[in-house]
């Protein structure tokens, strides 16, 4: 009989007995679970700077009606300090706007108080 030309190598990866060489090592492990880690962060990394993206989008969007009701809380604000003054000076309907506020739990800054020193 004639042997083969091309003999595939002979090796065991471990022996059952503990005898002979040993193919496997802590590398391949280690770099599966360094790779699985990096990647991770990676992914970590792009959805975090995608949401940033996201809420800085959204805060433009929501400038305009920031500024509207700045606006509005502002001109409020003025209305319920006249109010109050008013109510101070003996104004009758003013006392019943203000106590009806007052009981609603909306306080109001007494007008001494906003007046600037």
């Amino acid at each position: 009989m004639t042997e083969p030309l091309l003999r595939p190598p002979e090796f065991s990866a471990t022996s059952l007995d503990g005898e002979g060489p040993s193919l496997r090592g802590p590398f391949v492990p280690i770099l599966l679970v360094a790779l699985s880690v990096s990647g991770w962060f990676g992914f970590q990394t792009l959805q975090l700077v995608r949401e940033r993206q996201q809420l800085e989008a959204a805060k433009v969007s929501l400038g305009p009606q920031e500024l509207a009701a700045t606006k509005l809380r502002t001109a409020l604000d003025q209305v319920a300090t006249a109010t109050a003054r008013l109510a101070a000076e003996g104004n009758g309907n003013a006392r019943v706007i203000v106590e009806q506020l007052r009981g609603r739990g909306v306080t109001i800054n007494s007008p001494a108080a906003s007046a600037p020193r």
